[in-house]
């Protein structure tokens, strides 16, 4: 195993593309050469925040027209609406809302797991536990062990942008700094509650930033063994502020995106997966990035709401088939997963 640094990560950017796609996808090869995804549904429960992030278009204002926070009872409505269609995953995220409580989710998870226990709960970034344990005055491993009593089996990646104070400055304000990002992971992983780690890139970020950010990932994995998937998730501008200000003009080319994917695959040896966010990426791109590193396309998602937000033109749903058909046209051999990464069914 490569004993990795910020710096020998970054050198890894000036490399030639192909040449950091061989080599992640000899990986991928090494391990079966499968392509997993889940079939799962995205639940964005609330769009008003209070953070307001420069990079967010999906945030709204208490009082906008179009802000809103879900009752418990619709959500549960998206859930057997989810169920009904083969869902293994709920991928629950929403945003900083003043108004919401602890109690709020564990009504909600204790309702899913009552009527449908056997549907993984995957919620609630580090920044929405931190943000919970602030709203009602208690510790983040009171917060954790409260909602995984009520059903939370895992955690999403979201929040984590760039771990980077200086970028999140301008980036996030708001949010929780780096180091309280991967505190409260190490807490939720010494918990048993696994979780995935995302990276927000495009936007104002050098490689240096995109290093340091994998470096931290792969240092807290070697310690806790708690993250299941990295998502390199592609920055929209449009509709933020940052593209407002001048920050951003355009989201970046697929040379660089390939080039991430295909670095996180090399360095991120200890993730099971590296994902293809389709999304965010278009089905063609994420069909490419197969080849470069990727070994998961997610899932169906039906719905999802934040990445749409900020200008992604891609479909809100992908059927099972289609995700199938677009692996095997890549020479790569699908299988369904669940959650954690266990094989439910492989398509030869």
């Amino acid at each position: 195993m490569v004993k990795w640094t910020p710096k020998n990560i970054e050198e890894l950017f000036e490399l030639d593309l192909h040449e950091l796609g061989e080599v992640a996808d000899s990986i991928n090869r090494r391990n079966g050469n499968i392509v997993t995804f889940v079939v799962n549904r995205h639940i964005n429960y609330t769009n008003i925040c209070v953070s307001r992030c420069p990079l967010c278009a999906f945030y709204r204002d208490v009082g906008a027209s179009d802000a809103y926070f879900m009752r418990v009872e619709e959500v549960l409505e998206k859930v057997a609406e989810a169920v009904k269609k083969g869902a293994t995953e709920l991928h629950i995220v929403g945003a900083l809302n003043p108004e919401m409580s602890i109690e709020y989710f564990e009504a909600i998870f204790g309702l899913i797991k009552s009527k449908f226990p056997h549907v993984i709960i995957k919620a609630l970034t580090a920044t929405e536990i931190h943000f919970l344990s602030q709203v009602g005055r208690m510790r983040v491993e009171e917060v954790l062990s409260r909602l995984q009593d009520a059903g939370l089996q895992a955690m999403p990646g979201g929040g984590a942008e760039i771990l980077d104070d200086g970028i999140r400055a301008v980036i996030c304000p708001k949010k929780l700094k780096a180091d309280e990002w991967l505190r409260i992971m190490a807490i939720a992983h010494s918990k048993g509650i696994k979780s995935n780690a995302t990276m927000l890139f495009g936007h104002i970020e050098t490689p240096k930033h995109r290093a340091i950010h994998l470096y931290k990932l792969w240092q807290l994995q070697e310690k806790t063994g708690g993250f299941v998937s990295f998502i390199p998730l592609l920055f929209y501008p449009e509709n933020t502020e940052l593209a407002a200000a001048g920050l951003v003009k355009e989201k970046t080319d697929p040379i660089d995106i390939l080039k991430t994917i295909a670095v996180s695959r090399i360095v991120l040896r200890n993730f099971r997966s590296i994902r293809a966010y389709w999304v965010a990426l278009g089905e063609k791109l994420a069909q490419v990035a197969l080849n470069y590193g990727a070994n998961d396309l997610d899932g169906t998602l039906m719905e999802e709401r934040v990445t749409h937000a900020a200008g992604a033109k891609t479909p809100l749903m992908l059927h099972r088939d289609k995700i199938i058909g677009f692996v095997k046209g890549v020479h790569k051999v699908p299988a369904e997963r669940d959650t954690f990464y266990n094989i439910l069914r492989v398509y030869q």
